[in-house]
């Protein structure tokens, strides 16, 4: 199941408690043995909080799962953060590669999306293509590993399939270069193809020559993000796919700076909010095209009716929404709108949250 997939899964659903809990971890041991015992910290507030608000016996199937996980989460194969979803229907484990903000237990009618949200925005699934001197391969990659490798009809090409085939044309450099180009046309005619069915661009590993090649004659030069230079002692598929992921972080960083610069100039045309109250409405109405969000910043609410809220203290209290910020942030992306979490201080002069809207 995708991150996309799995956000559409938990956002959609509404239940009676929805318990989200989200925890650092970490990688390797000694550090690790740590994790056990926070996770059971946070799952004794849990079940103390459902216990006191809900009572025991219709949340009788989510308090076995609570405690049931200490026995089911095995520390060894934790990453930077942990977040688990909860409630009677459902028991979802999600390891990240990205530290959360803090450790909290989080109890509503919907789940935490935040912690996912922020792995779904950090994250890049895209195409490797990999141009070598022994053929052609494409895969599908999230962020430096490697998913599968795709085959299909035109995938793998094992070798070039155009050649000098004329002993007289052998040191004719403009006709082997014809071939070549040849060839490359129909690589990207396959690659554009699976663009066409995924939606993914594509980073290419090759010489820098084949690449400007590729560019000159592909049909659609915008799907591919980028170039790493292949390096044929090391082709190894780990090795490829950090390259990979070189380019796409490089490119997010990118998108990141123009979303607060997008964000700054729209300001001059009066089509942004930072009222809380007006981005919600805005998102809820899916008039949300850009929404940024400081990491940091997150409000409970109490919801006085389907379009209304007034702001909460304390999430811990009943009845309380712990952070309006998850649906908000839903509204938008779920509309097609874009999301993005920043640390960086250049958008506090608007405030902790701001939206550009569509019109």
């Amino acid at each position: 199941m995708t991150i996309r997939q799995q956000l559409e899964q938990l956002a959609t659903e509404t239940n009676h408690p929805c318990v989200t809990i989200s925890l650092n971890t970490h990688r390797t041991h000694p550090d690790n043995a740590q994790d056990d015992l926070q996770l059971k910290n946070l799952l004794k507030e849990a079940r103390e909080r459902i216990v006191e608000e809900f009572g025991k016996r219709p949340v009788d199937g989510l308090l076995q799962k609570i405690e049931a996980l200490p026995t089911e989460i095995d520390v060894n194969y934790n990453l930077n953060s942990l977040h688990i979803y909860l409630s009677n229907d459902t028991q979802e484990v999600i390891r990240s590669p990205h530290p959360t903000f803090e450790n909290r237990v989080h109890i509503a009618d919907k789940f935490a999306l935040r912690p996912l949200l922020k792995v779904y925005n950090r994250s890049e699934e895209y195409l490797l293509l990999l141009l070598s001197q022994s053929g052609v391969q494409l895969f599908d990659a999230l962020n430096d590993g490697i998913n599968a490798e795709i085959r299909n009809a035109d995938f793998p090409f094992s070798e070039t399939r155009h050649y000098n085939t004329h002993s007289d044309r052998g040191s004719d450099s403009k006709h082997l270069d014809d071939l070549v180009r040849e060839f490359l046309n129909k690589v990207d005619k396959a690659v554009v193809q699976v663009h066409n069915e995924t939606g993914l661009t594509c980073v290419v590993v090759c010489t820098e020559d084949n690449y400007s090649r590729l560019m000159q004659v592909a049909d659609k030069p915008g799907i591919y993000a980028g170039h790493a230079s292949i390096n044929y002692n090391q082709t190894a598929l780990h090795h490829i796919a950090e390259q990979g992921w070189e380019v796409m972080e490089k490119l997010q960083q990118e998108r990141k700076a123009e979303a607060v610069s997008e964000m700054k100039e729209a300001v001059a045309k009066g089509n942004v909010y930072t009222d809380l109250q007006d981005i919600y409405l805005a998102a809820l109405d899916g008039r949300g095209d850009l929404l940024i969000i400081h990491e940091e910043y997150s409000q409970p609410v109490i919801m006085t009716g389907d379009r209304s809220f007034t702001v909460a203290t304390d999430p811990t209290q009943p009845g309380v929404v712990d952070d309006i910020t998850n649906q908000i942030a839903w509204e938008v992306l779920s509309k097609k709108g874009r999301v993005s979490y920043t640390a960086q201080d250049e958008i506090r002069d608007l405030g902790p949250i701001v939206m550009k809207t569509r019109y």
